[in-house]
C-alpha cells in the first residue's frame, strides 16, 4: 500500500475528473435541446411534419442506446473505464458535427444513430465511480453527481438559448466542442479507475443482447427488486417531464416563461436534495429509508398535480406537486443507484451501468407514448393518477428487496477506506 497522502492524490484526481466530465457531459447533451426542432425544421417540408420527424430522431436515438449501452457497460468491465469514455465522447463529436452540417433529414438520422450507438460515458461514468468510491459512500456519491447533473441541465439550455440567437447551429457545433473536450480530457488526465485483477477475461454473446442482460440482473436475488422498482419509478417520471408544460397550459393557463422558472425551480430543489440532504440522510435512514421516503414524496407529488388537473386548477398545488416530484425523484434515484452498485462486483460495475441506462432508454421511449395516449384519450389527469398507483407498486416491490443498506454501516475509519479505495485507483494509473 502506497502512503496516505500520495493514496488520497490519486483519489481526488480520480473524482475531480469524475465531476468535470460529468458536468461537461450533461452540459453538451443539453445545450443543443433548445434549437433541435428549429434545425430539423429547416429539412421538413410541412410544419404538421415536425413534430414526427423530432419524435423519430429521438425514438432512434433512444432505441440504439438502448440496444448497445449493455454491451458498452460490459466492454468497460473487459477493458477499463477509461477507453469507453474516450470513444463515447468521441462519438458524440463526430455525431453533433455532422448534425450540424446537416444538408437532409437522413443524414440527422445519421448522426443520431452514431449519438445512440456511442452513448458509452455514463455506464462508463457510474462504474467508475463505484471503482473509486467505498459502498458505504456511493450512495451519497451518486447523489453528488446528480446534483451537479442538475446544475448542468440548468446552465446548458441557457446557454444553447443564447447562442441559438447568434446562429440556429452553434450550439450544435458548440455540443460538439464539448465532446472533443472531454475526449482530450480523458486522454491525458483520467486515471484508469479499474485494476487488471478486477477486469473480466472475456465478452460472451449474450452481453451483445440487452434482453439477455436483462434476464440475468432480474434474475438475480441482490437485483430482481431494485430493477423492477428501478424500472417502475422511471415510467411516472416520464410520464411528468414529457407532460408537464402541456398540463401547466391547460389547467393553469401558463407560458413558457412560468414553465422555465418551475423547471429552474425542479433544478435547484434537485441540487439540495442530492448535493446536501442525502448526505444526512443517508447515514440514518440508509438505502432503503430514504429510497421508499422518496417514493412517498414522488405520490404525493403526482396526486397533486392530477387534482390540478381534474379538481383543483391552482398555480401553488402545481408548483408544489412538482416540486415534490422532483425532490422525491432525485433522493431515491441517488440512494438506488447506491443500493444496485453495492449488490455487484468490483468486475460487474460497467455491466450494471449498461443495464440500468438501457431500462431506462427503454422507459423514456415507453413513457412519453402512455402520457400522451391517457392524457388525450381518457383525461388529463389519468397519467398522473396511474403515477400514483405505480409509485405504490413500487414502494412495495422496494419495501420487500434485498438491500444492504451498507449507507448506515460505520466505515473502520475514514482514512483505512481513503487509503485502499485510492491505491486501487493508483494502482492502474
Amino acid at each position: 500500500m502506497t502512503s496516505l497522502n500520495s493514496s488520497v492524490r490519486g483519489g481526488t484526481r480520480a473524482w475531480v475528473m469524475l465531476v468535470v466530465l460529468t458536468m461537461l457531459t450533461v452540459i453538451g447533451m443539453t445545450v443543443v435541446l433548445p434549437v433541435l426542432p428549429f434545425v430539423v425544421l429547416e429539412y421538413v417540408s410541412n410544419e404538421k411534419d415536425l413534430a414526427v420527424w423530432v419524435g423519430i430522431l429521438e425514438a432512434v436515438n433512444g432505441l440504439c442506446a438502448f440496444l448497445v449501452a449493455p454491451f458498452l457497460g460490459r466492454l468497460s468491465d473487459r477493458f477499463g473505464r477509461r477507453p469507453v469514455i474516450i470513444v463515447a465522447a468521441f462519438g458524440a463529436a463526430f455525431s453533433m458535427t455532422l448534425f450540424g452540417v446537416g444538408g437532409a433529414l437522413w443524414v440527422l438520422v445519421l448522426a443520431r444513430v452514431i449519438q445512440g450507438l456511442t452513448a458509452g460515458d455514463m455506464p462508463a461514468l457510474f462504474a467508475y465511480l463505484a471503482d473509486i468510491t467505498p459502498p458505504e459512500k456511493r450512495a451519497q456519491r451518486f447523489g453528488l453527481l446528480g446534483a451537479l447533473s442538475g446544475i448542468g441541465m440548468m446552465i446548458g439550455p441557457a446557454v444553447g438559448g443564447l447562442l441559438a440567437a447568434v446562429d440556429l447551429r452553434l450550439p450544435v457545433f458548440l455540443t460538439a466542442a464539448v465532446a472533443l473536450v472531454i475526449a482530450i480530457l480523458s486522454i491525458f488526465l483520467l486515471p484508469e479507475s479499474l485494476t487488471p485483477e478486477n477486469r473480466i477475461a472475456t465478452i460472451s454473446a449474450k452481453d451483445l443482447q440487452p434482453f439477455a442482460v436483462f434476464k440475468e440482473a432480474f434474475g438475480r436475488k441482490e437485483l430482481r427488486g431494485l430493477m423492477i422498482g428501478f424500472g417502475i419509478l422511471a415510467l411516472p417520471f416520464g410520464f411528468f417531464v414529457n407532460n408537464f408544460s402541456v398540463l401547466a397550459l391547460d389547467a393553469i393557463q401558463w407560458g413558457p416563461t412560468q414553465v422555465g422558472l418551475l423547471t429552474a425551480a425542479v433544478g435547484i430543489i434537485d441540487i439540495l436534495i442530492q448535493g446536501v440532504l442525502l448526505a444526512i440522510l443517508l447515514p440514518r435512514m440508509g438505502e432503503r429509508g430514504v429510497i421508499i421516503s422518496g417514493i412517498v414524496a414522488q405520490m404525493v407529488g403526482l396526486a397533486g398535480l392530477a387534482i390540478v388537473a381534474s379538481l383543483f386548477a391552482q398555480p401553488w398545488v402545481f408548483i408544489v406537486g412538482a416540486l415534490l416530484l422532483a425532490a422525491g425523484q432525485g433522493a431515491s434515484q441517488a440512494a438506488m443507484d447506491g443500493a444496485m452498485s453495492n449488490a455487484v462486483g468490483d468486475d460487474e460495475q460497467g455491466w450494471l451501468g449498461g443495464a440500468t441506462q438501457s431500462l431506462n432508454a427503454a422507459m423514456s421511449t415507453v413513457a412519453p407514448l402512455i402520457a400522451a395516449a391517457l392524457y388525450a384519450g381518457v383525461s388529463h389527469a389519468a397519467p398522473y393518477w396511474l403515477g400514483v398507483v405505480l409509485m405504490i407498486v413500487a414502494a412495495i416491490v422496494v419495501g420487500r428487496a434485498h438491500i444492504a443498506n451498507t449507507a448506515k454501516v460505520t466505515p473502520r475509519t475514514d482514512a483505512a477506506t481513503a487509503g485502499e479505495v485510492d491505491d486501487a485507483v493508483d494502482a492502474a494509473v
